[in-house]
């Protein structure tokens, strides 16, 4: 485990869950087309990935493709799906020999390429046995469709509403062994979870910065975990630690 000045090893967030916010304004911001910020992307993606797993998170859940981005231009979606398709191809070797554990979260429909399907499961099953860090794509994937697919898997399978807790709905969700996060991180200065992980969210640490994904180093990242070890996680109860309670501040600064 690398050790990082001012993280404390023994309270790093187990799961931690990004939105990739700003390929677009990034883009814009040196007039260029939005696809080469999502592009440039791909970058700010491996120092996320790498940067988690030197200091010890055990999940890592990236928001790549939301049900709600088919809206956007087609030409924008089919670069989308392709560049997904090539990370897989050319970064799998080196995710694998890492311990990486790849998955897929979302729903894989009609929508999304037959190849790209294929590459989906190509690297979940070349992975499956890795231990040192679970990466979740999230793709595809809306917190909404998540629960009304788990509702009409508990229908279809005859679950009656006195069995109906919150164990029972985990089991429906797409990876019900998936942890909840801890921490969620939020790029490009927008304050919204934008359908990411409803139910999972619930207890989540939430952190903004103004900093558009593309820019997003290894920096940010340990810089928002250091927050998140600020924070007075309570769930519900009192404060019977000792320590007096700290403001919790909401936004990483946009550091470079």
């Amino acid at each position: 485990m690398k050790v990082v000045p001012g993280i404390d090893p023994a309270r790093v967030p187990k799961h931690v869950a990004c939105v990739m916010d700003g390929n677009g304004r990034w883009a814009q911001q040196r007039g260029l087309k939005r696809t080469d910020g999502h592009a440039a992307g791909e970058e700010a993606l491996l120092q996320s990935i790498y940067a988690a797993q030197d200091v010890g998170v055990e999940w890592l859940t990236v928001y790549a493709f939301s049900t709600e981005n088919w809206k956007r231009p087609i030409s924008e979606v089919r670069f989308l799906m392709r560049l997904n398709e090539m990370i897989l191809i050319r970064r799998l070797d080196e995710l694998n020999e890492r311990g990486i554990r790849i998955r897929f979260l979302g729903r894989q429909d009609h929508r999304v390429p037959g190849r790209l399907l294929r590459e989906f499961n190509r690297a979940a099953e070349v992975t499956k046995d890795n231990k040192s860090l679970t990466l979740t794509f999230a793709f595809n994937y809306g917190g909404r469709a998540e629960l009304i697919d788990a509702m009409k898997r508990m229908i279809d399978d005859g679950v009656s509403s006195s069995s109906i807790d919150e164990k029972q709905v985990r089991r429906y969700l797409y990876h019900p062994d998936m942890p909840d996060p801890d921490l969620v991180v939020r790029t490009s200065g927008e304050y919204r979870i934008s359908n990411f992980l409803l139910w999972e969210l619930a207890y989540s640490e939430l952190v903004f910065t103004d900093v558009l994904w593309p820019d997003f180093s290894a920096d940010h990242l340990y810089d928002a975990i250091r927050t998140f070890q600020e924070r007075d996680r309570r769930f519900g109860k009192i404060n019977t630690s000792g320590l007096k309670p700290r403001r919790a501040r909401a936004k990483v600064a946009a550091t470079t």
